[in-house]
């Protein structure tokens, strides 16, 4: 694929389709249920899985980890829930997995540094898509995702879910879209959650790998470090080798939240600084404070992440809050409050999250849902499922993926240079910054082999 067409064609969609939100549609019901396969079988693997299967019939097929307890396990569960009962084939490597090429939808929740090889190889399998946040661990990895996902005529949706939740809908809807906010030039986004593993894993000494766990291929294109318990399951994103940070975790749901309800597409100019400044003594290799300013013109996006201390406002820990010329909204997972500017501006209103309980009641034995983002995945899965059908893009198509996860991947360039770095979306670099494009891609470990737009 030709790259300066392949960006030139992505910068010009992207004005038609930055602020798309999504409302079901009726879609004539495929003729029989479509084959699934998930990779990553962890956490939030089986969250995904179970919910797609909750919003539509799907033949689950085939499991892949590393780790063959999970794997197992979410197996069996898998043979319980499906009305036949067949227990899906189980891999180690994805890519025998994906080479029976029987699967029309692939979901992918493993670590971060394994999202990009894992989704490209299902493009080319000729696989529809679901990608876990972000797309990638470096910018180039990233917009590959995002070539092979257009050259190979692939729907992905990309799980910035943010965009399926049912009352950030209604506030976009109520107080963004319908103007009431006025002018919005300023949003403040957070999180003051700890995220860094500061129990008593903090302090557990390396060790072999246990014996169900293939820690060679966990690793894949990361370097290698000894292996310790608090890496796996779920510890590896306290660690700088397998993601970015609690920017890469955190704050690319906040900022693709803000980008989606105002319609925002590259920031022209971003700045950020932080690093360890308190928790010293954990093993942890993520800064536990970090701001970042995005400027997108006439508005600017500023992040701040604290893990230490107190929250300015424990209502809203992990938030987006805009500030508009009649009012603010703040909005977080769990609900969203306009407090207007003047009595003008008419009244304050609070909406809490949408649970669904009563119509989902398996929901509330599930181990380790997180109940309120239940229907947002849910949704989320809905608009894929339609989307296969229409071959329309979804709601968080890897186009708006890339750009959120490489915004946030430049922040934290920023933050290692200790300078501010401006974007060319056309040319996909930073501009008159030997270094810092020279950062985009990083090194992957042999035999591994990092993909670029040239290379799909």
């Amino acid at each position: 694929m030709n790259r300066r067409r392949f960006l030139q064609s992505s910068s010009t969609a992207l004005a038609a389709s930055a602020a798309v939100s999504y409302v079901p549609t009726t879609i004539a019901a495929s003729p029989k249920p479509k084959r699934v396969g998930l990779i990553g079988t962890g956490w939030y693997g089986k969250c995904d899985l179970w919910r797609l299967a909750q919003v539509a019939p799907v033949d689950i097929v085939s499991l892949c980890d590393v780790d063959s307890q999970l794997l197992s396990e979410c197996a069996d569960i898998a043979a319980q829930k499906q009305k036949s009962g067949k227990r899906p084939r189980t891999y180690s490597d994805y890519r025998k997995m994906l080479a029976e090429r029987d699967l029309d939808i692939v979901l992918i929740a493993t670590p971060d540094h394994w999202h990009a090889l894992q989704m490209i190889e299902a493009c080319k399998a000729g696989c529809d898509i679901y990608v876990q946040k972000p797309t990638g661990v470096d910018v180039v990895e990233s917009q590959a995702m995002l070539a092979a996902a257009r050259k190979h005529k692939r729907v992905v949706q990309v799980g910035t879910q943010r965009r399926s939740t049912p009352h950030l809908i209604e506030a976009k809807r109520d107080f963004i879209d319908s103007g009431r906010l006025g002018k919005i030039a300023y949003v403040e986004i957070c999180c003051y959650w700890h995220m860094r593993n500061r129990d008593t894993l903090a302090t557990a000494p390396d060790a072999a790998p246990p014996s169900h766990l293939d820690y060679e291929m966990w690793t894949g294109p990361a370097p290698m470090q000894p292996y310790n318990k608090i890496m796996h399951p779920r510890g590896w994103r306290a660690f700088m080798e397998y993601g970015n940070g609690i920017v890469g975790d955190m704050c690319i749901h906040m900022l693709d939240t803000v980008r989606w309800m105002a319609g925002l597409g590259w920031a022209k100019t971003i700045h950020s600084s932080g690093g360890i400044l308190v928790d010293k003594a954990s093993r942890a290799n993520i800064t536990d404070t970090q701001s970042a300013t995005f400027d997108y013109g006439e508005t600017n996006v500023v992040w701040t992440h604290r893990t230490w201390g107190n929250m300015p406002d424990e209502k809203y820990p992990w938030a987006a809050i805009f500030y508009g010329e009649n009012g603010t909204l703040k909005t977080s997972v769990f609900s969203y409050d306009y407090v207007p500017r003047t009595s003008r501006d008419g009244t304050a209103v609070h909406r809490d999250q949408v649970m669904e309980l009563d119509k989902y009641p398996e929901d509330k034995d599930e181990k380790d849902l997180e109940k309120h983002v239940a229907p947002a995945i849910r949704g989320h899965m809905q608009n894929l499922l339609d989307c296969v059908e229409s071959r329309n893009r979804p709601v968080a198509d890897i186009e708006q993926g890339h750009i959120s996860s490489a915004t946030c991947i430049l922040a934290n360039l920023s933050q290692q240079l200790g300078r501010s770095l401006t974007w060319d979306p056309l040319k996909h670099e930073v501009v008159g910054d030997r270094q810092a494009n020279r950062m985009l891609a990083r090194k992957y470990r042999s035999p591994w082999v990092h993909p670029t737009v040239t290379k799909i």
